[in-house]
């Protein structure tokens, strides 16, 4: 039987992990600038084209599909070319693996950075994670892998319990699951539920870190502790350096001479000088006056 089970449970996760044809990011990576800015502790949030990404897309309302924790090179983990494996991830059907960050180039991504999180507590959540590295998605729980088969629509109470139907320990490895935790090992907030305690003498408000198998990919991008970093502006940008290849002028109501705008709304009032500077500025005034008197 449990032969069986964990066969099934194989030929489903392949099915879910199979690329729709056809996938064209709209804004794909800078794989220069994003390599050149990503840090140990960043998440990063990827907008997957296979089938369970569709799915969990649909289930959150949201772009990001996937998410994968940035820890710098991993001793012993590297492309047949040489490059790092830099990057832990859990995948149905593979359980927790790393990989290059070249892996997701041609992907449309986000990076969230945790925001103050101590160089002591980023190695932690680093470490938390590449140490997970070889636990197994365990296929034998068939119900993990079948609920994302279950026909849409999904009404919205449902759709985040959905993704934690029925978990066990193989739920809790799914990606976003796996850096929860490991963000939860330093006591770092990511989505807390909140409650409010009344007394006597104050109200406080009381973190409560939320079970790690409710976490989702967009989870990272909407949390308040997470810093969005965006490569394309973070060093500065022109969009005047910009080379357009529709070269048509203006049209007449932008190129217009009159101007549409308030008088004076885009223009600064000076500041007041102060007391001394205003006593200095008189006194040359007054010295020119004297000599013309003269």
């Amino acid at each position: 039987m449990g032969f069986m089970l964990d066969t099934v449970g194989k030929i489903i996760a392949g099915y879910l992990q199979k690329e729709v044809p056809g996938y064209e990011p709209f804004t794909p990576s800078d794989p220069e600038r994003l390599r050149g800015l990503i840090q140990p502790g960043d998440v990063l949030l990827v907008e997957g084209n296979n089938r369970v990404s569709g799915i969990i897309k649909y289930l959150t309302q949201s772009t990001w599909s996937h998410a994968a924790l940035y820890v710098g090179p991993i001793d012993g983990a590297s492309e047949p070319d040489g490059e790092p494996h830099v990057l832990i991830e859990a995948n149905i059907g593979e359980g927790v693996t790393s990989a290059p960050l070249s892996k997701y180039y041609p992907y449309h991504t986000r990076l969230c950075r945790p925001v103050g999180l101590s160089f002591e507590d980023r190695t932690t959540v680093c470490r938390y994670a590449i140490n997970r590295i070889g636990f197994g998605y365990d296929t034998k729980n068939i119900l993990d892998l079948m609920r994302y088969l279950i026909p849409l629509p999904i009404p919205q109470r449902w759709r985040r319990r959905m993704i934690s139907l029925g978990s066990g320990d193989p739920t809790k490895i799914i990606c976003s699951a796996l850096i929860a935790q490991a963000f939860g090992a330093v006591r770092y907030p990511i989505l807390p539920k909140i409650t409010r305690a009344a007394s006597r003498q104050a109200r406080r408000e009381i973190l409560h870190i939320r079970d790690s198998s409710l976490y989702m990919p967009r989870d990272f991008d909407i949390s308040p502790y997470f810093e969005i970093v965006k490569p394309t502006i973070v060093l500065g940008f022109d969009y005047t350096a910009l080379h357009w290849a529709d070269t048509t002028k203006p049209s007449a109501e932008v190129a217009d001479e009159a101007d549409p705008f308030p008088a004076g709304i885009f223009e600064t009032e000076d500041a007041p000088l102060a007391p001394d500077d205003a006593a200095a500025t008189e006194a040359p005034a007054q010295d020119a006056g004297r000599e013309l008197v003269a």
